[in-house]
């Protein structure tokens, strides 16, 4: 489903490649990747694979569940193990970013460096460079130094630690940075994410390495691999270099409302699934912080029930009374629910976060003026994607009004301000963004103990433990999906990791205190 969205926007987008027969060969047989020779043909079927893995059943879906943007509705099941904490693997992740995307610009790299196409080559190692980052944030430990080396004979390649790995990915920006691209051109016609911007894709692709090297070095921020100074002086010396535009996939240039061409979370729901009507509902988590903040952008992210804006407790599928008291059973509640468009945006790296990052490092540095500049900067994007100019909520007075304070203080500010920037957008980025932060915080609070006094006095803003998933992992939160089954049996490796005991094992960089 997910490459057969290329065929279809290409059509939608009158794009046009040598015949659309070859191209559907592309799409129907990997293999057919060693024939061509032609790397800005495969880069539009790899940036679909990566945004479309982030926002699509496993990261898109579990990511807004373990994040508390939505929950399972009281007359559905089809999503109660997720909110149970039961063991999840995102095995259908793991082989589209592996064999999918990261085989195709493995073929990118190595057709761009044939042809000497500096432009291809910067698209394929950037977008290499972040595939990675994303399996190592997602598993921890993955194969990755030996990975992808089937054509040489290695079949059980070793299993590498995050840090190594990380390391690495921080020095191949470098290289990447170091290159000469002032005569490198795209083709722009297959550049889903910056072919838009004629004559700049190169510029913009140079800005998307620069903030993700800052992400990666900002993501070790509770590890003893962190050095403030360090990112202090590399966000000073290239603030004006970063993306000054998100890196997305235009819904409304390549997607169309027909099956396997739509947003993939408004795929759940259409051709009879129906996954989001039946099965979807606001969390009262979410729903409330913005509510009782009245931030706008909860029209947007939120379709309200019958009477006006409801969410339900997180996980409380099970619930037979009448939490609100107002003579209605939960399971007959009117909740709030969610609606994707066919067309909405799938992205890859937003605006705000990376306002947000920089924000955080100035934060961090006790430079609470220029994280304050960055942080309504971050605010500001995200408000205006879905809509809105008026950006009271930031002024003085407002609710998202930014505070000097303690370098813990501005960093919540921040981490709360990203929770609510990421929902509708980067579900699994809020996913670990949450654990490195550990903001939201977690209240302990047994709603099932007493629901009706929970529903009036719950605190706002923070997290709760899911009500059917608390005894699952001794009253904590997710961290990390298991290993793929698949991946562990067909690898003979010694320095394979044993299978994970549940969803409950922190990756490396979780350092921080807290659940």
């Amino acid at each position: 489903m997910k490459k057969s969205i290329i065929l279809a926007s290409l059509l939608s987008a009158s794009l046009v490649f040598t015949s659309c027969e070859d191209w559907l060969d592309v799409n129907t047989d990997p293999n057919k990747l060693s024939e061509l020779d032609q790397p800005e043909v495969v880069i539009p079927t790899a940036q679909v694979s990566i945004a479309n893995t982030m926002m699509g059943w496993d990261m898109g879906l579990t990511g807004a569940i373990w994040s508390q943007y939505y929950t399972q509705s009281h007359n559905a099941s089809q999503f109660r193990g997720i909110e149970q904490y039961q063991e999840v693997s995102f095995a259908g992740s793991y082989t589209e970013l592996t064999a999918g995307a990261l085989n195709d610009l493995k073929a990118v790299k190595n057709m761009a460096l044939a042809k000497e196409d500096k432009g291809s080559y910067l698209i394929g190692e950037a977008l290499s460079i972040f595939t990675w980052q994303l399996l190592s944030d997602t598993w921890g430990t993955v194969p990755y130094f030996e990975a992808l080396r089937g054509d040489e004979g290695i079949y059980s390649p070793n299993f590498d630690n995050g840090d190594a790995i990380y390391a690495d990915l921080i020095a191949r920006c470098d290289a990447l940075l170091a290159e000469d691209f002032s005569d490198a051109t795209i083709v722009e016609k297959n550049d889903f994410v910056f072919g838009h911007d004629h004559g700049h894709a190169v510029e913009h692709w140079i800005h998307f390495v620069k903030s993700l090297k800052l992400k990666l070095m900002l993501r070790q921020s509770e590890t003893s691999s962190f050095n403030l100074s360090e990112t202090v002086a590399y966000v000073d010396a290239n603030a004006a270099d970063f993306l000054a535009e998100s890196a997305k996939i235009d819904g409304s240039t390549y997607f169309i409302d027909k099956d396997g061409s739509r947003h993939p979370q408004a795929e759940l729901q259409v051709g009879g699934a129906n996954f989001y009507s039946t099965n979807v509902l606001a969390s009262k988590t979410f729903l409330d912080y913005l509510r009782v903040n009245a931030d706008p952008r909860l029209a947007s992210i939120y379709v309200e029930g019958d009477n006006g804006q409801l969410g339900a407790f997180q996980g409380d599928f099970f619930s037979t009374e009448d939490s609100d008291g107002n003579g209605t059973l939960d399971s007959d509640e009117s909740y709030s629910t969610v609606e994707f468009a066919y067309n909405d945006d799938l992205f890859i790296m937003s605006m705000w976060e990376v306002y947000f990052n920089v924000a955080e490092v100035y934060a961090r540095n006790n430079d609470a003026v220029s994280a304050k500049m960055y942080y309504d900067a971050g605010v500001e994007a995200s408000l205006v994607h879905h809509g809105f100019g008026d950006v009271a909520i930031i002024e003085a007075g407002g609710y998202a009004e930014f505070m000097a304070g303690s370098v813990e203080e501005m960093v919540k500010q921040i981490s709360m301000q990203r929770w609510v920037a990421f929902a509708k957008t980067q579900h699994w980025e809020a996913f670990l963004e949450r654990n490195r932060t550990k903001y939201p915080a977690v209240n302990d609070i047994d709603i099932a103990a007493n629901r009706q006094d929970a529903f009036i006095n719950f605190p706002v803003g923070d997290l709760t433990i899911s009500v059917n998933g608390r005894a699952k992992l001794n009253g904590n939160l997710p961290a990390s999906p298991i290993y793929p089954q698949s991946l562990l049996q067909r690898n003979n490796s010694a320095t394979k990791p044993g299978q994970k005991s549940d969803v409950g094992e922190k990756i490396w960089w979780d350092q921080k205190a807290g659940k």
